[in-house]
């Protein structure tokens, strides 16, 4: 087991995705972000699957077949679009991914970031982000709803295109100053970026 590795690793990405929430507006969400990672049942499953330059989750996927620590994370934390997963009021669609919360958008998107920096360390680029999720979530269809997955994917190319500190400026500026509250801008924002 390699605990005390584990445990550094999750401590630095919670200290990056606390700077990130604080540097954003977040400061509940900075503070509170992936506690459930302390919980028996996603630490020791993190300490035996550790390998330091990726998710352990991953690691007990491939050796079990399911991660039950996903698992037990996914459903305890809003910031995971996994999370907002549940039964379309139309029957026909089935499961479908529901409309996330803006602020929970945001905490995905500084998430995103931070476990790319933790990963990628001193390799870490503003374009890994929008690649990583190029690879997997882009991809789920109807999981996750097309205007949380308008704003992550606009989120991530504006890192991309003009760096962290513009993003969050944004961010801080314009997606999270009516964040209680959508204002039609920003609903008809959403539809403009599903479109394109």
């Amino acid at each position: 087991m390699k605990a005390i590795e584990h445990l550094r690793t999750i401590n630095h990405h919670k200290l990056l995705v606390m700077k990130g929430c604080f540097k954003v507006g977040l400061y509940r969400q900075g503070l509170m972000h992936d506690l459930s990672k302390y919980t028996p049942s996603e630490f020791l499953v993190g300490c035996k699957y550790y390998q330091g330059n990726r998710s352990p989750n991953n690691a007990e996927r491939e050796a079990t077949g399911v991660s039950s620590a996903w698992l037990h994370h996914k459903g305890r934390n809003k910031h995971h679009y996994e999370y907002w997963i549940d039964y379309s009021l139309n029957k026909e669609e089935g499961i479908v991914g529901m409309r996330m919360p803006t602020r929970y958008v945001v905490e995905m998107f500084v998430d995103r970031v931070s476990a790319s920096k933790t990963y990628q360390k001193d390799a870490y680029e503003d374009w890994n982000p929008l690649e990583y999720y190029d690879r997997g979530a882009a991809k789920l269809g109807n999981m996750i709803h097309p205007e949380t997955a308008a704003l992550l994917r606009h989120l991530l190319e504006m890192l991309a295109e003009e760096g962290e500190d513009a993003t969050c400026a944004y961010i801080r500026r314009t997606v999270l100053r009516n964040e209680n509250s959508l204002t039609e801008r920003t609903i008809r924002l959403f539809r403009k970026l599903i479109k394109k």
